[in-house]
């Protein structure tokens, strides 16, 4: 497995965040806090009204991501955040998709 800058194991998270997730400005501050720990991948509404991301990066960047996504931004309300293990895919860039 790879490392990172930090020399962690880089891991990859598929993440499903429930409630009030859409038109509160998540997508964008996903995208500003993961860039802000180096972490890279995406997120992206889902039809439903839930929001998904994939966090890829050492492993405490990833797990500070995932924390971050069962609050959100201020405006969100959180009721359910469901976590996955992936391969990482090499991501190289985060980014609202």
């Amino acid at each position: 497995m790879a490392d990172d800058a930090g020399g962690s194991a880089v891991v990859r998270r598929r993440v499903v965040i429930r409630g009030l997730v859409q038109g509160v400005f998540f997508r964008d501050t996903c995208r500003r806090e993961a860039r802000s720990r180096g972490v890279k991948g995406w997120v992206r509404n889902l039809p439903e009204g839930s929001v998904e991301a994939a966090f890829e990066g050492g492993n405490s960047a990833v797990e500070a991501m995932i924390d971050w996504a069962r609050r959100g931004p201020s405006s969100a309300d959180v009721t359910a955040v469901e976590v996955s293990e992936e391969q990482p895919r090499g991501e190289t860039q985060f980014r609202v998709v």
